[in-house]
């Protein structure tokens, strides 16, 4: 039995999924039910916040997906050792080994990872590159019209599909052989934001025309729709380059046995939710 905390979100559901192919029961923890279960998936209540509230989903439990940067995150890895799981897998991001403290978002990352380390039950850290699915936060702008504006414009990164996240996830869940490990997981290739409205409007049969967002635009924009502390922490990433997403490493080959999806497979796959 496996607990997937996140479970209707981008890499959750992924993990969910995965597992219940591989014919595992699975316990999926959220706050939304998912529209649909695979055979061997039960919903489960709780709330990551107050760790004492999963108690009974984490009834023989083998292991945990766990997402990062709960408030009581050492609370949270007691309950998963008392309750007798053999391991903890923990989404984090790239930014993690950085080090950086002053970086919100960075530091998030780094303290659950330091939660995880220092709990009494085996885990390994998956650290993905920005995910393919973030290109969904575009589908407003193409379901209105060809202008794809896109903030960011020359930063480069290899993206990856949940569905390999998840993958890597689910292997290390189910295998010893990855306790103690980080694994930093990217896509086949570093792709611009043009390049990948490029590929949406070649899936999608659209002539979309890129545009760059200027940076005062769009730290307004997200300033309307999150913390400034997170929006000082993308503008280090993209703008002052403090993140470098743009290396492709077979990580998801080496632990899958098969190669990482590309973008245009990932929009393939998902091109109804821009019609």
């Amino acid at each position: 039995m496996f607990l997937v905390t996140g479970a209707s979100g981008n890499v959750g559901a992924e993990v969910v999924r995965a597992l219940a192919r591989e014919g595992e029961p699975v316990r999926a923890l959220s706050r939304t039910a998912p529209a649909a279960l695979p055979p061997g998936v039960t919903v489960v209540s709780g709330d990551l916040n107050r760790p004492e509230s999963l108690r009974d989903a984490l009834v023989g439990v083998r292991g945990v997906f766990l997402l990062p940067g709960y408030q009581d995150m050492p609370g949270l890895l007691a309950e998963v050792e008392r309750a007798g799981a053999e391991r903890v897998v923990l989404l984090s991001g790239t930014s993690a080994a950085s080090g950086d403290r002053s970086n919100a978002i960075s530091r998030y990352m780094i303290d659950s990872e330091d939660a995880v380390h220092a709990a009494g039950v085996s885990w390994t850290v998956v650290r993905p590159s920005g995910f393919m699915s973030n290109a969904l936060q575009w589908a407003p702008q193409i379901r209105d019209g060809d202008v794809v504006r896109v903030p960011f414009a020359g930063v480069p990164v290899a993206v990856i599909d949940p569905y390999d996240i998840a993958a890597v996830v689910a292997v290390a869940l189910r295998s010893p052989d990855h306790a103690g490990r980080v694994h930093v997981v990217t896509g086949p290739q570093p792709l611009l934001p043009a390049e990948r409205v490029a590929i949406l409007g070649d899936v999608l049969g659209r002539a979309l025309r890129f545009e760059a967002q200027p940076d005062e635009q769009a730290r307004a924009e997200m300033s309307a729709a999150m913390p400034a502390e997170y929006v000082d922490a993308f503008f280090n990433f993209y703008v002052d380059g403090a993140l470098d997403e743009s290396t492709v490493l077979p990580t998801v080959l080496d632990v899958t046995g098969r190669a990482p999806r590309t973008f245009r497979e990932w929009t393939v796959a998902h091109a109804d939710l821009f019609r």
